[in-house]
């Protein structure tokens, strides 16, 4: 009874973080690989599109964006064109609508641990705690980012392949499934490779599975006779991916063609010059350091758990020798070990790439906590799991890069009320030293604003300086000539907001946006002992000014 408490409290809590909402930026892909690109597109938002939504470089399918952003925005703009209230749209319900509809669809996670967990022998309520206290789904399975269309697709295939796993381990013989099953198992695994097409290193093992538990032919044979059961449903899935993708990147100055962008992401990835600007990591990043800083103890247990089931495979070996327990298929058919291979193989696929992010082992959240919640055990170091989880979901869900969105909120709210009404006002806002700004938060319309948002990423003290002095030179509303008001704002960490001074422009107004770290440029030590720690855990709005008297200074909570 308390672990059904447990769960619906942070089933509560993972709701209510997703309205509140959370102030983290875990990774910009969050916003520009769908809600910015579907912001422009159906809400006519200014937003900078990436270079995957490009035509000439399409690297990425329309269709998941569409179905969860663009399913959000859609109802927006119904709601501005026929509902009774107008002026919905801002910044908060651009942020939160995307999010919303991605926290109500990881809730077809638990329904799908509530139902596989008796057919892996996991102790069903303990695995939906774990599932449900885990860090990775209060912060990562709440956010638009394709890693957690990848997760939902790979836990609805395990949903699938499961029953006939689960009876391949007892004397009765499976019964066939329903004609449409295999349709619907190729229709997942090819949606699954046009999101990401690193979808198959997890699909390999639940397919696998599937083709040679209760056959009773040979297994090649038996996969051979799966494979082209799925063949029909991923046929026909892949069809309307390519009609959908070929529509979107159409355009009148190019021939229609067959857009193909899992060829396009593969073509760009397998290109190592092309994975370096992303950043290179060593080949043992997922097992050695991802998996710890995602899932934890959780991950530990599992490295234990196979370090044991190796130890007794190889002793099996060892007395009755290769052929012999291959043919036995005791040691390797049971549903812990069906697990660890459910675990492991995708995460060794993925190692085999050099560029290794944390977030690109998420889906293996669910096959992971049916793993370390057996009916026969208690779940192992509860307070360790409930420190880390907490601790993990402060980092990523509100301190990591956690005042840029804040940051937006507020310049959202000044850009669109201007000082003098009657004057018209130019905005340049300067991000430096910050993830990129998700420009469709600030609301901005998509043709003639008067706002310019520059990037200007990670740029030297020297260059920003000089492109500082520049506009204060020669703004860029003089430029266009008439009587304008111009309005300069610089926003940047704590830790570089010292360079600011050194730049020796007029200051007009600070904002402070609190909490915010950015790893890029993280406090020493030192400062975060002092008395000026918040300053530096804090994100600085500054406002340039022609004067540098009469400076005032406002904290936001």
């Amino acid at each position: 009874m308390a672990s059904r408490v447990l769960w619906g409290g942070l089933s509560l809590l993972r709701l209510a973080w997703c309205l509140l909402p959370q102030s983290g930026y875990v990774h910009p892909d969050e916003f520009f690989q769908s809600p910015e690109v579907m912001a422009e597109d159906i809400l006519g938002i200014e937003a900078a599109r990436p270079w995957e939504f490009h035509p000439s470089s399409s690297c990425r399918t329309v269709v998941f964006p569409l179905l969860t952003s663009g399913s959000a925005f859609w109802l927006l703009r119904l709601w501005e064109e026929l509902g009774p209230w107008p002026g919905l749209v801002n910044g908060y319900v651009l942020l939160v609508g995307p999010r919303l509809i991605l926290t109500v669809l990881s809730f077809a996670l638990d329904v799908a641990v509530y139902h596989l967990a008796p057919l892996w022998r996991a102790e069903r309520w303990n695995a939906l705690v774990l599932l449900a206290g885990s860090y990775v789904t209060l912060v990562f399975y709440t956010r638009t980012f394709s890693n957690a269309i990848e997760g939902l697709l790979f836990t609805w295939l395990l949903a699938l392949v499961s029953p006939r796993i689960a009876w391949s381990t007892t004397a009765k013989k499976p019964v066939p499934g329903p004609w449409w099953h295999s349709w619907l198992l190729g229709g997942i695994v090819a949606a699954g490779f046009f999101n990401r097409p690193t979808f198959l290193a997890f699909a390999l093992v639940p397919v696998f599975l599937w083709g040679i538990c209760g056959a009773a032919d040979p297994a090649f044979k038996s996969l051979t006779k799966a494979a082209l059961g799925l063949l029909p449903g991923a046929t026909l899935t892949a069809a309307v991916f390519v009609a959908a993708d070929s529509w979107y990147f159409s355009s009148p100055s190019r021939s229609s063609t067959l857009v193909l962008t899992p060829a396009n992401f593969l073509r760009y990835n397998l290109d190592p010059q092309n994975l370096a600007r992303h950043g290179t990591h060593f080949r043992l990043t997922h097992l050695a350091i991802n998996g710890f800083l995602l899932f934890g103890m959780l991950h530990a247990q599992a490295l234990k758990v196979g370090w044991q089931q190796l130890q007794v495979c190889l002793q099996a070996f060892v007395q009755m020798g290769f052929l012999r327990v291959l043919e036995s298929r005791n040691l390797l058919s049971s549903p812990r070990s069906h697990l660890l291979l459910l675990y492991f193989v995708p995460l060794a696929l993925l190692s085999a790439f050099s560029h290794q992010e944390a977030r690109f082992l998420i889906p293996l959240l669910v096959p992971l906590v049916l793993l370390c919640s057996p009916q026969t055990q208690p779940v192992p170091c509860k307070g360790t799991l409930v420190l880390f989880n907490a601790l993990g979901a402060l980092f990523f869900g509100c301190l990591h890069q956690g005042g840029l969105v804040p940051g937006l909120e507020h310049l959202e709210r000044v850009v669109h009320s201007p000082v003098l009404p009657s004057v018209p006002t130019h905005y340049t806002l300067f991000f430096t030293h910050t993830y990129m700004p998700p420009r469709h938060l600030l609301h901005l319309p998509g043709l003639g604003s008067p706002v310019e948002v520059v990037d200007m990423g990670g740029t030297e003290e020297r260059a920003l300086c000089q492109a500082l002095k520049n506009f204060t030179r020669q703004p860029v509303c003089q430029v266009a000539g008439g009587p304008w008001l111009c309005r300069l704002f610089v926003v940047t960490p704590g830790t570089t907001r010292p360079a600011m001074e050194k730049c020796n422009f007029p200051l007009k107004s600070e904002t402070l946006v609190f909490p915010h770290l950015t790893l890029e440029d993280p406090p020493a030590l030192s400062s975060l002992l002092s008395g000026a720690w918040r300053n530096h855990l804090s994100l600085h709005i500054l406002e340039l000014g022609e004067t540098p008297d009469n400076m005032t200074e406002s904290v936001l909570p």
